[in-house]
């Protein structure tokens, strides 16, 4: 029995390392905007990104020749792992390929003229606890890299966002699945009696999630001292429950008697998909009992931060270089130097120059990248199986996506809700081409994003865009946008199911597609089988690290 116990506690680490409170960020288009200026970070007074040149300092300082840690491009995992070792007195270097930190989550404006500036977000826009204005969560593991860096992100809260769906059209509130909620008009007492059970099995397992803060969890076997302090409160939980953690949600919701098909079963699976990019019975467990309780405790609420995604990016650059991080832009990394079976520094494109990593490189390269391409130098030093396994992880669908700034009062934009989530058939799928739609709208809450009287949004397909009839298109192509103009109709579609005059509101618009070689994300095509990726970050290669944090 002892020996159960502890390859169920061993399994449960391996998978809540990778599974608990992950940043969903979408993969974005190329914003296109007037002249490019390139600028390396130095300053821990920064707070803007990008082209917004007044708050970066100068443009001459470049990389010295080496530092303890490399760290390849500059997403929301590569900053706050920048940031931790920069805290931990590394000498880091985080070397981002565009103009602007932050990956998918960098952000964009657009100017118009004798109107203003228009902010947008190209990729996450639904947070959860990262408001410094409420207790924080050991299993979030974003929020406690920026309470350990006393970096808070400002954010507005809420607790509402819409749905429209076949049945009608909703407000999601904590109270949900509660009487007179959601769940009870639609599936009735039978329903709301399942969706009771489901909370109730939810309970122990969501306390075996918080029993194991994540930053206690590392891919390695010096998880074993990390998580050894906390192993007496897991160990006091059921076993038998902790197990669950590892499997499908859609177990639980079987086993709550959710049935199929019926609206709950529908909603949960349209929520695991935002969340992991798969339906219930592909979603772990782990992951949806830290969710659940973000969206269904009686105190729950999401976050607005202030000024959109890179509010959050803008925090972690901060945490990196008041420490002494440094974080240079326009730096493309040609080559992962590979020397004896050991990482030892990066090729620059830029005059071929080599820094030299004394301890460690990063990776935030897709899995496809970095082991299909030429950017590691040697892949010989690899054990093949460990290159096939990660290269032949599937991939899903892409997105479409389209950012809109709007004329609409304070009072207008106070009538709408921050998010919606739109399916126009279940019979579809909630995978199927052209069904489901995220729009978010910010300005609700926001109203920095905007000059006054206007407002922006974003819509976007959640991965559901077949990415066949986009391969080989150049982006400059006039077959390109065409197609995008195209494929862009359903959002304008829905659109206007939320505001019915949108096209004569619209002053800015902005439509999209991801394809492979986009300005702000080196990533291939969205992962929407992720379980694979994630079975060890920790490369089989001295000082060699391939960063899944998310």
């Amino acid at each position: 029995m002892k020996k159960n116990i502890g390859e169920s506690s061993r399994k449960i680490v391996t998978f809540l390392l990778f599974a608990v409170c992950r940043l969903r960020t979408v993969v974005a288009f190329a914003p296109v905007q007037s002249e490019q200026q390139h600028f390396s970070f130095h300053s821990a007074t920064t707070t803007r990104t990008g082209r917004d040149s007044q708050a970066i300092s100068g443009t001459s300082s470049i990389p010295s020749d080496s530092y303890d840690v490399l760290v390849v491009g500059s997403g929301i995992g590569g900053l706050s792992c920048a940031a931790m070792l920069s805290y931990y007195g590394y000498s880091v270097a985080v070397l981002e390929s565009h103009y602007a930190p932050g990956g998918a989550a960098h952000g964009f404006k657009i100017r118009k003229k004798d109107i203003g500036d228009f902010t947008f977000d190209t990729g996450p826009s639904f947070f959860s606890g990262l408001n410094s204005d409420f207790p924080s969560k050991d299993s979030n593991p974003l929020r406690t890299i920026l309470d350990v860096l006393e970096e808070p992100v400002e954010c507005v809260p809420y607790t509402t966002f819409g749905l429209k769906f076949p049945e009608g059209d909703f407000v999601h509130t904590p109270g949900f699945g509660r009487k007179g909620g959601a769940i009870d008009k639609m599936d009735g007492n039978e329903g709301l009696q399942a969706w009771e059970r489901l909370m109730e099995n939810m309970k122990p397992l969501a306390a075996a999630v918080d029993a194991l803060p994540t930053a206690a969890l590392r891919g390695d076997i010096a998880t074993a001292a990390t998580v050894a302090p906390y192993l007496t409160k897991f160990a006091t939980l059921n076993p038998l429950e902790n197990l669950k953690l590892i499997k499908p949600f859609q177990n639980i919701l079987n086993n709550s008697g959710i049935s199929k098909p019926s609206f709950t079963q529908n909603w949960l699976d349209l929520l695991c998909f935002c969340l992991s990019g798969l339906k219930a019975d592909g979603t772990i467990t782990a992951e949806m009992a830290m969710m659940m309780g973000e969206f269904y405790d009686e105190d729950a609420v999401m976050d607005c931060p202030l000024g959109g995604a890179k509010g959050i990016v803008d925090a972690l650059v901060r945490g990196t270089t008041k420490h002494g991080g440094e974080i240079f832009l326009s730096s493309h990394v040609d080559e992962i130097v590979i020397h004896n079976g050991k990482a030892t520094g990066v090729r620059l494109r830029k005059g071929g120059r080599v820094i030299n990593a004394n301890k460690a490189v990063v990776s935030n390269l897709s899995v496809w990248d970095l082991f299909s391409s030429d950017i590691i130098n040697d892949k010989s030093a690899f054990p093949s199986e460990f290159i096939k396994e990660r290269v032949s992880t599937p991939v899903g669908k892409s997105f479409m996506h389209l950012h809109v700034g709007f004329r609409a009062t304070r009072e207008e934009l106070e009538q709408l809700q921050a998010h919606y989530m739109y399916i126009d058939d279940w019979a579809k799928g909630i995978d199927g081409e052209d069904n489901a739609v995220l729009v978010s709208i910010p300005s609700v809450h926001d109203t920095t994003l905007a000059p006054e009287g206007y407002g922006v949004l974003h819509a976007y397909t959640p991965a559901t865009e077949d990415y066949a009839r986009w391969e080989g298109l150049e982006r400059k192509s006039n077959e390109y946008k065409v197609l995008k103009e195209e494929r862009s109709q359903y959002l304008w579609k829905v659109l206007e199911k939320i505001l019915p005059d949108i096209r004569q509101r619209a002053i800015i618009s902005q439509a999209g597609f991801w394809i492979p070689g986009c300005e702000f994300c080196q990533l291939r095509q969205f992962q929407a089988a992720t379980q694979n990726a994630r079975k060890n970050a920790q490369a089989p290669i001295a000082n060699v690290s391939i960063d899944m944090a998310f």
